[in-house]
Parts: structure tokens; sequence; C-alpha cells
């Protein structure tokens, strides 16, 4: 099994959590086999998982009867940095229509990831899918590696030392093949008080502008997201 809580936790909450982290990694539909697989339980628990979190409208079935995430999983993230969120949202489409790339707003979820709460596509270009939801290392792709430069030096990876040191001054991270295979990231950090670390990224196949012309823009974005918020 994928998880184990500890001795005051819920095996059985433990495991719908699982599975709804099986089902964002996966991006795509699932059938019961798969999932019950790897979570590492019998079908029928699987099922029984299922049935709960079907009932609270945390996941759905596909026309083919395939399992996916539900519709009630976007009124619960509507609500999670929901002022970071509403702040964020007319700068990152602002910024995905100027640059014709999807652009994201990342925040740290623990010690180790980072998930992104929203993304936008461009309006009038060939757009990157990006779902809200999607989790990664901190230590992998753009945005992750731009919320570790909030961090003191001291907390950074060694591992990335070197990299960070250098992202840190030109003020933004860049990745490519980290997190997902063909695109490219270019990110920046989003610092406000009172809520997670924070950043904002752009996201392509293809960078169509110059890595420090991407973060420029995206800098004005967070500076204007942190006024909007008092920071």
């Amino acid at each position: 099994m994928r998880d184990k809580p500890g001795p005051s936790g819920s095996q059985t909450l433990s495991r719908g959590i699982c599975l709804l982290e099986i089902l964002a990694a996966a991006g795509r539909s699932l059938t019961i086999d798969e999932l019950a697989e790897a979570l590492g339980v019998h079908r029928s628990v699987a099922y029984r998982l299922l049935r709960t979190l079907e009932d609270h409208g945390l996941i759905a079935r596909d026309p083919p009867g395939r399992i996916v995430l539900g519709a009630g999983l976007a009124a619960l993230a509507s609500g999670v940095s929901r002022d970071l969120q509403q702040a964020a949202v007319p700068q990152l489409r602002a910024v995905a229509n100027e640059l014709g790339m999807t652009c994201l707003l990342a925040v740290r979820l623990d010690q180790d990831e980072a998930v992104t709460l929203t993304s936008v596509a461009p309006e009038h270009s060939v757009a990157v899918t990006y779902r809200p939801g999607h989790r990664h290392p901190l230590t992998r792709g753009g945005p992750g590696k731009a919320i570790l430069l909030e961090l003191p030096e001291e907390q950074w990876p060694q591992e990335l030392h070197d990299e960070l040191i250098r992202s840190r001054s030109r003020g933004f991270a860049v990745s490519h093949d980290e997190v997902v295979p063909s695109l490219r990231s270019v990110a920046v950090p989003l610092g406000v008080p009172g809520q997670p670390a924070a950043s904002i990224a752009a996201i392509h196949v293809s960078l169509p502008r110059p890595e420090a012309e991407i973060a420029e823009r995206l800098t004005a974005a967070a500076e204007a997201v942190a006024r909007a918020l008092g920071g």
C-alpha cells in the first residue's frame, strides 16, 4: 500500500486520500482494478472507498465506467488560499495572453512538495494543459525551485545548491523535462506575508521569448499580486 497512517491515524481515511492522489498523478481515468493494484488492496476494498468518495462528489465515472476526479474537488480547491488565488488569477491571465504560455500558481504543500493551485491558458494560442492539483517535488521543475528560493540557503537541498545560487542571483528558476516531458518552465518566487511560500510560472513546449524577458514579466505579475494582498 502507498501510505500507512500513524498510530492515531485512520487507515480508511488514508486510503481514500491515497486514491485521490493516485488519480491526480495518473492524469487519466483508471479502472477499479488499476486503482486497487496501485493502492495495494483487494478490489472490494477499493470499491467501497470509491463509493464513499463518489457520494461526496470527489470522484466520478466517465462513459466507459472508469474513475476520474470529481467536480467536488474543485470546490475544495477553490477554498485553499482563496485570497491568493483571487489576486493571482487576473495576473496569470494577463501574462498568459501576453506571452502565449500557460501560467500557473504553485504553493508549498509540505516540506518536500509543491502543488499547483490554479492555472490559466492563453486564449488565442495553442495551450499546454496543466491541471490544478498537480504535485511534484520542490526539487524538480521551475515552480518548485522558485519556491525554494524563498527559503534560507541552509535549507536548500545540497544537490541543488549551486543551481539555486545562480537562480537567486538572476531572480528566477528554469526547468526542462523535469516534471512533464517536453515542457519548459520559467518561474519566480511569490512571497506574501500570511500566505504559503508560492511561485508563479509560465510553461510551454518552447519559450517564445528569452528566459529573462519572461521572468521580468512574471516578476511584475508577482509584485502586483503581493500589492493586492497588502504585501
